[in-house]
């Protein structure tokens, strides 16, 4: 089947386009130089050129803290673009994947959020991801939202790799103890994102690694399993801080947790615990490391 990838190049976008071809896909891979999805006429004449079945959309403004300043830009391509797509996708009749986030809630809840509750994102960038949603809901007939949370892969910078580098250079690192979510390995993702485009379940699904952690305790696991399974000297002494020790310009929520009440009532399989997630990505980059580090 014919599938095409927005933001082809990114961190999940790269697992993304890996997983659908192993799985015997046609993949079109687009970023920004092939697809512009701000752009709605050159949105559709890609899309309409190329005919797939499937889009699974991965492009998006994910700089947290710059949308704060940056409104404008953050619409334009998680609002405008997404529309586009959706737009795209409804004339070609192709089912559309739309990849959104836990920052849609706001994340004061103390029970994890399902599929159905009430939306509430305090960022700009949670808010732009949540218009992008209407907007496919409204615009495209066979639409999956998939949100995701704490995303980690080979591909990019992320968590995991920044804690892993200054785990080796600082002596002491502090790390929020009071935000809690569920790491989300992008292999796992995209494999749950093969599983669900082959179907005609259409809806919202929440799709995370299963468990959850706070910041600290995933630094916790980090440091522990690079010790174990690669033997790195991470030397690096964790002290957990507060959440207003470290004022940033986006809020963080408090508890992003997500419950995958879609994931069981429509029979699919669950994410794997967070911690296999960690383990398979540090074994996966382990001959190589310095590459995926850099």
């Amino acid at each position: 089947m014919k599938v095409l990838v927005t933001g082809a190049r990114g961190q999940l976008g790269q697992d993304v386009v890996t997983i659908f071809q192993k799985a015997g896909h046609d993949v079109i891979a687009c970023d920004r130089k092939e697809l512009d999805i701000t752009d709605l006429e050159r949105s559709r004449k890609v899309v309409s050129t190329h005919g797939p079945k499937i889009i699974i959309h991965c492009a998006a403004y994910t700089a947290v803290d710059a949308a704060e300043t940056d409104v404008d830009g953050a619409y334009l391509v998680n609002a405008v673009g997404s529309r586009n797509i959706a737009l795209a996708a409804e004339d070609a009749q192709a089912k559309l994947v739309y990849i959104s986030t836990d920052y849609v809630f706001d994340g004061k809840g103390e029970q994890s959020y399902h599929e159905y509750d009430n939306t509430d994102p305090q960022s700009i960038y949670g808010k732009s991801k949540r218009a992008g949603e209407i907007l496919v809901q409204n615009l495209c007939s066979k639409w999956f939202i998939v949100r995701t949370s704490w995303a980690f892969g080979l591909y990019g910078n992320n968590f995991v790799k920044t804690m892993l580098r200054l785990g080796r250079e600082k002596p002491l690192l502090q790390v929020v103890h009071d935000q809690t979510g569920s790491p989300t390995y992008t292999v796992h993702l995209a494999r749950f994102l093969l599983d669900l485009a082959a179907t005609e379940k259409y809806g919202v699904y929440h799709a995370s690694n299963s468990g959850a952690c706070t910041w600290y305790e995933f630094t916790e696991a980090i440091m522990e399993e690079a010790r174990e399974l690669l033997g790195w000297p991470i030397t690096a002494t964790l002290e957990p801080c507060t959440t207003d020790q470290f004022p940033r310009p986006a809020p963080r929520p408090a508890n992003s947790v997500m419950e995958h009440l879609s994931i069981r009532t429509n029979g699919f399989e669950d994410l794997p615990h967070w911690r296999e997630g960690l383990r398979q990505f540090l074994l996966a980059m382990r001959h190589d490391p310095d590459l995926y580090l850099q």
